[in-house]
C-alpha cells in the first residue's frame, strides 16, 4: 500500500477542503479517503465528510455509508465500531440476545456502534451525558461500550459482575471513558487503555 498525506493550512475554508476532496475522488490511484477530524471550527465538517465518494469512504463517515450500513447493505462501516465487533467475535463473546448499552451518540462512533450491535441481535440502549438514570441503564447491561469522550465518566460500581466492558475512549492521563480499575476483576472481559480498541481501529482500516 502507498499513502498520500495531504496537509492543508489551518485557515483552510470549507470550499477549499471540498475542492481537495473532489480531486481525490477523481484520482483513480486513490482508492480510499480518510479525513482527519475534528477539523478547524470554520469548516463545515459534515459537508466535507459527505463529499467523500461512497466507494472511497473507508472510515464510514458519510451519511450515505451510515444509512447503507444501518439497512444491512454493503458499505464500509465506521472503523472503530467495526473493530470492536471484530474483537467481540474473535473472542467468541455472545452478542445476540444480550443487553448492550452504548454511552455516546457521535455519528462516527456511538450511533454506528449501536447499529452494528443491533444488526447482531443485541437489545441496544444508547445513553449519553444527559441521560437520566444512567447508572441504572449501565447496571443492567451485559455489554457496556464507553464512547462518550469524558475521562472515567462511567464508574466501576455502575457495572454489573460478568459484564463485557469496551472502552473506546482515550485521554491524556492514559485513561479511558470507563473507570477500569475497580471493574477488571469482576467483568467477563474488558479492553485495556492503551492497546485495546485503538489497534483494532487501525487493523480494520487496513483490512
Amino acid at each position: 500500500m502507498e499513502s498520500q498525506k495531504v496537509v492543508l493550512p489551518e485557515d483552510t475554508t470549507t470550499g477549499e477542503l471540498l475542492k481537495t476532496i473532489d480531486g481525490l475522488n477523481e484520482n483513480p490511484k486513490v482508492h480510499e479517503i480518510l479525513l482527519q477530524h475534528p477539523v478547524p471550527s470554520q469548516i463545515n465538517e459534515r459537508l466535507c465528510f459527505d463529499r467523500i465518494a461512497i466507494e472511497k469512504d473507508v472510515d464510514g463517515v458519510t451519511s450515505q455509508g451510515f444509512g447503507l450500513m444501518s439497512m444491512d447493505e454493503s458499505a464500509f462501516g465506521s472503523a472503530t465500531p467495526a473493530g470492536i465487533i471484530r474483537l467481540l467475535e474473535h473472542y467468541e463473546i455472545a452478542i445476540a440476545g444480550k443487553n448492550a448499552v452504548v454511552v455516546g451518540r457521535s455519528p462516527i462512533l456511538g450511533k454506528p456502534m449501536a447499529m452494528m450491535l443491533l444488526r447482531r441481535n443485541a437489545t441496544v440502549t444508547i445513553c449519553h451525558s444527559r441521560t437520566e438514570g444512567l447508572e441504572d441503564h449501565i447496571g443492567r447491561a451485559d455489554i457496556v461500550v464507553g464512547a462518550v469522550g469524558k475521562p472515567e465518566f462511567i464508574r466501576a460500581d455502575w457495572i454489573k459482575d460478568g459484564a463485557v466492558v469496551i472502552d473506546a475512549g482515550y485521554h491524556t492521563e492514559g485513561i479511558g471513558d470507563v473507570e477500569l480499575t475497580g471493574v477488571k476483576a469482576r467483568c467477563l472481559a474488558y479492553t485495556p487503555v492503551l492497546g485495546g480498541v485503538g489497534p483494532m481501529t487501525i487493523a480494520t482500516l487496513i483490512e
